[in-house]
């Protein structure tokens, strides 16, 4: 990947940009308040099990997925592939938490950097664009490879959920940074997996963080809007 596609991934996926993913837990605010996560080493557990067993495996399949379908200019199969991981969501704030960083992540890019495949997604007030599938698709307009758009793309949703654990546990940031060395390898395993399945292979086994996106959503008091 040269600097140029370098320096799009990093502004693009930097807690800077501006798609409001700090204001999600995933389903972690209420997992804390119930004592399931307490320190570093639950949090890493519980960031390893979504990464392998849930949204974020299927995160992973929908990027690659739509980044291809993007690179192919098959628009009707991108859409298709967009409808479905909505679908995917579990819950209501799940839900909300994909499309409306999605839909952020299009407006801005597609007026900042330019991309015609996000113009397409967007076609009207009413369209639904998953994180996932708009971030891939910028990637593949701008002829960014896949495998690093991938692999950054699953770092700054783990770096995501770290964030929060930080934040609500309460941990130090060192140790939100060991967390976050303890899941390279998860991360790197999760994006290798998902380059080589496809839309077959989407599914989850992570019950209890869908269950925890729906307990949120009545949870008495909380910071995160997921």
């Amino acid at each position: 990947m040269n600097e140029r596609g370098l320096y799009r991934l990093m502004a693009w996926l930097s807690p800077s940009y501006p798609v409001g993913a700090f204001s999600y837990s995933h389903g972690i605010e209420w997992l804390v308040e119930i004592g399931d996560i307490k320190n570093a080493d639950s949090l890493v557990a519980w960031v390893t099990h979504i990464l392998t067993h849930g949204s974020g495996r299927n995160d992973a399949i929908l990027f690659a997925e739509a980044y291809r379908a993007a690179a192919a200019k098959d628009m009707s199969a991108l859409t298709e592939i967009s409808e479905l991981a909505a679908a995917f969501a579990a819950s209501a704030e799940r839900h909300l938490e994909t499309c409306s960083q999605g839909r952020a992540f299009a407006e801005t890019t597609r007026t900042a950097w330019t991309s015609s495949a996000l113009t397409h997604l967007l076609a009207d007030d009413e369209s639904t664009v998953a994180y996932p599938v708009a971030v891939a698709v910028a990637a593949a307009d701008h002829d960014i490879d896949l495998p690093p758009a991938l692999a950054a793309y699953l770092h700054a949703f783990a770096a995501n959920l770290v964030s929060a654990g930080v934040c609500l546990i309460p941990l130090g940031h060192t140790s939100g940074q060991i967390v976050m060395a303890r899941l390279e390898s998860v991360v790197t395993e999760t994006a290798g997996i998902a380059l080589s399945t496809g839309l077959d292979d989407l599914g989850s086994a992570a019950f209890m963080m869908d269950m925890a996106s729906m307990k949120h959503e009545t949870q008495y008091t909380r910071l995160f809007r997921s």
